[in-house]
């Protein structure tokens, strides 16, 4: 049965429901499926960008928008000659929409889009696929939207509110994976410590995280984003006694003033980002972090700037996501007294400038140590802290492989 193309833009979550809808859109035929993303204006304009591209490269596909940006403006993808098809971000984990969508001739639908009210969604499904990306690494969805109204962020009306697959139902996956071969499994979700919330018991993601470890084989355990200030006890007491949850967390930190962070309509300050840094790497000493840093948000001040960047060292951060602030229509953020373009975009490159001399300091520290490697291809694997390694010689692909770092290579260990 042929299988449609997709074209992914924005998150892993994107890309893990992308893999789900593989399956599901299976029999199209000549269609292209393109999963959007809503995070900044700028990804809206290079989806608009993309479509065109594909509807040039691929005159006689049937093209089908979904993802954030369809969400949150459909009939702006609506308007577009190119399109085919308009689906929302509930509609598309649905294989029902896709089963309709197989008729031979859409040319005679009347409605172009579909797309319903996603705030009404209140289930999450535990979407069963292999993995993606390598076949030494699977991701996991384990949640779903947003119950925080950041000032910035537009991703709450892409995703609706917070949603939570049920722990058995992860378990069962994971279980299934690790049957598969996988050696490592990265739980994913738009807001993962909010994960329980909307469960009887309310459990917490340490809860579920601890229950992943006992009822399950799976090697390596990896978290992907979290917000720090929901980090819950029995999270912190996997992060101390677990070997198998891996010692690399990515924070959605933001920015690095109080004032800023209140702006942003954050629920932590400063400190709270510094205290919770140095409790994980107390509590694991080979802990990493990455984290989400926004340059020129509106009012920024040069002192607020300077707080970001001091935020770098206090936290110990490695590996950055720098954002220059990008206002996004519909969003309070957008209405506030914006900065210069050409501030924004230098501050941003201030803070990359920061984040690559982090990446070196942490690989030069790495050099003479050595490391449990899992391998993505036969020359590259990623370290326990999810930093990228090379090998001198091919290895199993796969596979966790002890190696010695014997030096740096870019933004790369060798060993």
């Amino acid at each position: 049965m042929s299988v449609p193309r997709l074209h992914t833009l924005g998150c892993r979550l994107n890309a893990y429901e992308s893999e789900a809808m593989k399956e599901m859109a299976a029999g199209l035929g000549d269609a292209v499926i393109v999963n959007t993303c809503a995070v900044t204006a700028e990804a809206v304009r290079k989806a608009k960008q993309d479509i065109r591209r594909i509807a040039r490269e691929s005159p006689e596909a049937r093209i089908i928008v979904t993802g954030c940006a369809a969400q949150t403006e459909p009939q702006t993808f609506a308007a577009m000659p190119e399109v085919t098809k308009v689906i929302g971000n509930a509609e598309k984990m649905q294989p029902a929409t896709w089963e309709a969508l197989r008729l031979p001739d859409l040319a005679g639908e009347t409605e172009k889009v579909q797309v319903d009210d996603i705030m009404s969604v209140r289930e999450t499904a535990g979407h069963l696929i292999d993995g993606f990306g390598t076949r030494s690494r699977a991701y996991v969805q384990v949640q779903n939207g947003c119950d925080h109204r950041c000032t910035f962020c537009i991703i709450p009306f892409g995703r609706g509110n917070s949603r939570s697959v049920p722990a058995g139902v992860v378990v069962d996956q994971i279980r299934r994976l690790v049957d598969r071969g996988y050696n490592e499994v990265v739980l994913t979700g738009v807001d993962l410590t909010s994960w329980g919330a909307d469960l009887p018991a309310t459990p917490r993601l340490g809860d579920l995280v601890r229950r992943i470890l006992k009822l399950t084989d799976v090697p390596r355990l990896r978290i992907s984003s979290i917000d720090s200030i929901e980090a819950d006890p029995a999270l912190m007491e996997a992060i101390a006694t677990e070997p198998r949850l891996m010692p690399h967390l990515h924070l959605s930190l933001q920015h690095g003033a109080d004032l800023i962070l209140k702006r942003m309509k954050r629920r932590h300050l400063r400190d709270h980002a510094i205290a919770f840094c140095e409790e994980a790497r107390k509590l694991r000493p080979d802990m990493t972090f990455g984290a989400d840093i926004i340059a020129g948000f509106p009012t920024e001040t040069d002192d607020h700037f300077a707080d970001s960047l001091r935020l770098v060292e206090d936290c110990d951060l490695t590996f950055l996501h720098v954002f220059p602030f990008s206002p996004r229509e519909g969003t309070p953020a957008a209405r506030m007294p914006q900065l210069p373009r050409h501030l924004v975009k230098a501050r941003a490159a201030q803070l990359r400038a920061a984040g690559e001399a982090a990446v070196q300091r942490h690989l030069s520290a790495q050099v003479g140590r050595e490391h449990r490697v899992l391998t993505e291809n036969p020359r590259m694997g990623r370290t326990e802290q999810f930093t990228e390694v090379t090998f001198a010689a091919d290895q199993p692909e796969g596979q966790i492989v002890p190696v010695t770092i014997t030096g740096t290579s870019g933004t790369r260990l060798a060993a």
